[in-house]
């Protein structure tokens, strides 16, 4: 897809990955991009550092999609990229997330994307194209080790974003899912644990290849190139593979006792 003069918007906008993106975009010169943040703090630090419109908007809350798709649609006339990219880490393990635990990261981690492909899709379809960056990471890929939210809500944001391409692909829109391991963000300021395993590149090399995936229309963006290696053991031998990851929990834990870490 061509970048140039597009209308772009960015959830999760603020810092991190979304900033990067947002930048790379204006590099583009893309015509008009808008990011989207729940921090109004950060929003209106990264807006007037970029020189671009800024909302804040939950991603979680179906009516306030609908009113950022809304105000673009009366801003611009359409969106051309919607980079559905806000995502948290949430409570990490398994027997202590709670139930809500486990709803926020739902909401914002899978529902955010479902709602932002439900009401942007359509007005694409109608003009024959567009595009969806869906953020998920290498743990909907490979899983997380020590967070099940973690892992089962970036599977289910892959998921969604496959099933999309599946769907409306062949209908004029493109659909990319960006999938990571540990990039220098304010979720890894504290360190990565073992999404770090094969070092951490910066939000602005995560979004460089995010730019060459739209224009080049590929589904899967992988930074890290040893995750497409890791994909290729685990289709190929899947215990094997299992294996493999029980091995690296096994590490992960002797770590946390060791240092008496929780």
């Amino acid at each position: 897809m061509d970048i140039l003069d597009s209308r772009v918007v960015v959830t999760g906008g603020a810092n991190g990955i979304g900033k990067a993106l947002a930048k790379a975009f204006i590099k583009e010169k893309s015509s008009y991009v808008l990011i989207v943040d729940v921090d109004e703090e950060k929003l209106d630090e990264t807006k007037k550092e970029l020189n671009c419109d800024a909302l804040k908007i939950d991603v979680s809350k179906e009516e306030e999609i609908k009113s950022l798709i809304n105000y673009m649609n009366e801003k611009t006339g359409g969106i051309d990229i919607f980079c559905s990219n806000a995502g948290i880490g949430g409570v990490p393990g398994f027997f202590d997330v709670t139930t809500e635990d486990w709803q926020n990261i739902w909401e914002i981690n899978v529902i955010g994307h479902i709602h932002a492909a439900k009401h942007v899709v359509p007005q694409m379809l109608e003009r024959g194209s567009g595009y969806l960056m869906n953020t998920a990471s290498a743990a909907g890929l490979l899983t997380q080790i020590g967070s099940a939210p973690y892992s089962v809500t970036k599977a289910a944001a892959l998921s969604l974003a496959e099933w999309l391409k599946i769907t409306y692909g062949e209908k004029g829109i493109g659909v990319s899912c960006l999938c990571p391991q540990a990039v220098e963000t304010a979720m890894t300021a504290q360190g990565a644990g073992t999404a770090g395993v094969d070092g951490m590149i910066s939000a602005d090399e995560c979004a460089l290849d995010v730019i060459d995936a739209i224009k080049k229309e590929r589904f899967l963006v992988t930074p890290h190139k040893e995750v497409l290696e890791y994909i290729q053991r685990k289709s190929s031998d899947y215990d094997r593979w299992i294996s493999g990851m029980q091995r690296l929990q096994k590490k992960f834990e002797d770590f946390y006792n060791k240092f008496n870490l929780s």
